[in-house]
Parts: C-alpha cells; structure tokens; sequence
C-alpha cells in the first residue's frame, strides 16, 4: 500500500465517526444544542463539510472543489442548518471531493508544504492529520447532542 492509499484509509475510517451518526438524524435534530454552546447539530453538519471542502480546495489543490464555507465565514450558527436533506448532500460532495483529491497526491505530495491563515504552515501529511482530528472533535460534539438534547 502507498502513502496515498493509507492516508486515505486513515481519514476515511476516521469520518465514519461522523458519517454513522448521520443515519439517526431527524430534521427536529438539526436546531438542537448542548447547554452552553453555539452550535446546533446542523451547524456542525455543515461545518464538518465546509471544512472539508476548504481543505480539499486549498490545501491538497482541488482547482474545481465549489466551496462556501458558509459556518466559517460566519463564525458563529446562524440558525439556518434546518434542511436535512441538503444537510445530507452537501456533506457527501465534500466526502466525495476530498477523497477524489487526496488520492491524487503523489508519494511527494505529502511533503509538501502548505500554509494557511487558520493553521500556519504544515506538510500535507501534517494536514491530513489535522483534517482528521477536525472532522472527528466535531462528530463528537454532533454524537453529545443527539444523545442528551431532547
């Protein structure tokens, strides 16, 4: 197995965090929030998505990647992830697109550097780390609320 290859396991089993959450949400799921936060379960849907899209886009070079990250541009929830169904979709193009750019990093790719105003200046490896710690904090901030938000 290549670098790629792993790297793309690695994320893909990590997402299923948030991925195997998202069969049990209902759309009165989505405004709910843990006492003493911001963020309602669709924000975080969204968000995981954004970020996604973003790393996709600017960090591992996805030219074609469509993005607005809607959730980091506001920097706050906004009270309008209410749509289950777009939800749903949007979180799939970002899966999708981040997985058809990381398999296409090369064996040097991922050595590569890159920097960005959220982060500073990472290989692509340091990244791909960080984008899975991103996607899992958030999942489980998303598996709280479904859990004890009635």
């Amino acid at each position: 197995m290549n670098t790629t290859e792993a790297y793309l396991q690695s994320w893909m089993e990590a997402r299923t965090r948030f991925t195997n959450l998202l069969p049990q949400v209902k759309p009165e799921d989505l405004a709910k929030k843990l006492i003493n936060t911001r963020n309602s379960a669709g924000f975080l849907i969204r968000h995981i998505a954004d970020v996604e899209l973003l790393f996709a886009k600017n960090v591992f070079g996805g030219a074609d990647v469509k993005v607005q990250a809607k959730t980091v541009i506001a920097q706050q929830d906004t009270g309008e992830w209410t749509n289950l169904a777009e939800l749903l979709e949007y979180q799939q193009y970002a899966c999708d697109s981040l997985k058809a750019i990381i398999r296409q990093q090369t064996e040097e790719d991922w050595q590569a550097t890159i920097s960005t105003r959220e982060f500073g200046t990472k290989t692509k490896a340091e990244a791909i780390g960080r984008i899975i710690s991103h996607t899992a904090y958030h999942a489980g901030q998303l598996a709280l609320t479904l859990k004890y938000v009635s």
